[in-house]
């Protein structure tokens, strides 16, 4: 690793915890957990406070690399990171944010430091998924995703009100039916995940539209409905509602379905715990940066061949992975 210290902001989130448990286990001694309530051992950070971030960094003097388990509300604390040539791993999902994030790619290349979006599961692995369907026919016309979430798993506050946010996104894509590997055919419904704005420019997909559902039939049809209702622009109503709403199980799964003319691919994995598997593929991205295989600037997972075969690094650690490609499932 080198010298200098790796800061997990968020790090007593469900995700952090898994980041920091990790990287804890490769780099003993070297990591920090940082929050807006400081863990035992951590520090206290908030990302709202640019200003403030900054000064912490400064103080720390020999931080190597933020991860960033938690949403700032702009791309400044992203910039200031890599202004000071301290490498980055983003977790974050919204697409405004990443792409804000995108712009600091001069001034990362210009410090020599390192930044990673679209790490997670969607986006994330599904960018991966993505990729790999895309080789399959040669350059895909048309990207289908499909992510199914666990309604079981205990999510953060923010996890919620960004999924409730999303209920109100327009989107003239329509919902599609699509077989999952474990759950059977589903209707899965359009959402503002990431990977769909992205992939079109990182991969040169025309078309790229990211759809949701849930484990539980019920409260996926309910989500559905409330779409076209007053109801979803009542965040902070939904927010407390669905976070109080735990139906079913912690399994998840994301397909990728490539088209090109009359050639059809499709990759998938499933696993358990959408947290838990976001936080391993942070960590792994971590340590491929701190390893010096990602280079200056800014990136999004599938750009970078160091993390293509994070789908079968993680396949020990309880991810399953479906496809047409040698030596996956049928």
């Amino acid at each position: 690793m080198g010298a200098g210290r790796l800061l997990v902001v968020g790090g007593h989130g469900a995700v952090g915890r898994v980041v920091v448990g990790t990287l804890s286990g490769w780099y003993p001694g070297r990591v920090l957990a940082g929050g807006r309530s400081a863990p035992p051992g951590g520090v206290r950070v908030d990302v709202a406070d640019p200003e403030g971030f900054g000064q912490v960094l400064d103080e720390l003097g020999d931080i190597a690399a933020v991860v960033l388990c938690v949403e700032p509300p702009d791309a400044r604390t992203a910039a200031l990171c890599l202004a000071r040539g301290i490498h980055l791993v983003d977790v974050g999902a919204s697409h405004r944010l990443l792409h804000g994030v995108e712009r600091a790619a001069g001034e990362a290349e210009r410090t020599g430091a390192a930044a990673v979006l679209s790490v997670g599961v969607a986006p994330g692995l599904s960018n991966l998924l993505a990729l790999r369907a895309h080789h399959d026919v040669g350059g895909a016309e048309r990207i289908d995703l499909t992510v199914l979430l666990g309604t079981g798993e205990r999510h953060g506050r923010d996890a919620v009100r960004w999924t409730v946010a999303g209920l109100s996104a327009p989107s003239a894509a329509r919902s599609r039916r699509t077989a999952l590997p474990g759950h059977g055919p589903r209707t899965a419904h359009p959402f503002p995940f990431s990977d769909q704005f992205t992939l079109p420019r990182t991969l040169g997909v025309p078309e790229v539209t990211t759809r949701l559902c849930l484990d539980s039939r019920p409260l996926t049809a309910l989500l559905a409905a409330l779409r076209h209702s007053r109801l979803a622009r009542r965040t902070d109503l939904l927010t407390r509602v669905l976070g109080r709403v735990h139906l079913g199980g912690e399994r998840f799964a994301v397909c990728a379905e490539a088209v090109r003319g009359p050639h059809r691919a499709a990759r998938a994995l499933t696993g358990s715990g959408q947290s838990r598997t976001t936080g391993l593929v942070a960590a792994h991205t971590a340590r491929e940066v701190l390893a010096g295989r990602v280079p200056p600037g800014v990136h999004h997972i599938e750009q970078l061949p160091a993390l293509a075969d994070l789908p079968e690094r993680l396949a020990g650690q309880g991810i399953a992975l479906w496809g047409s490609a040698p030596g996956t499932h049928p």
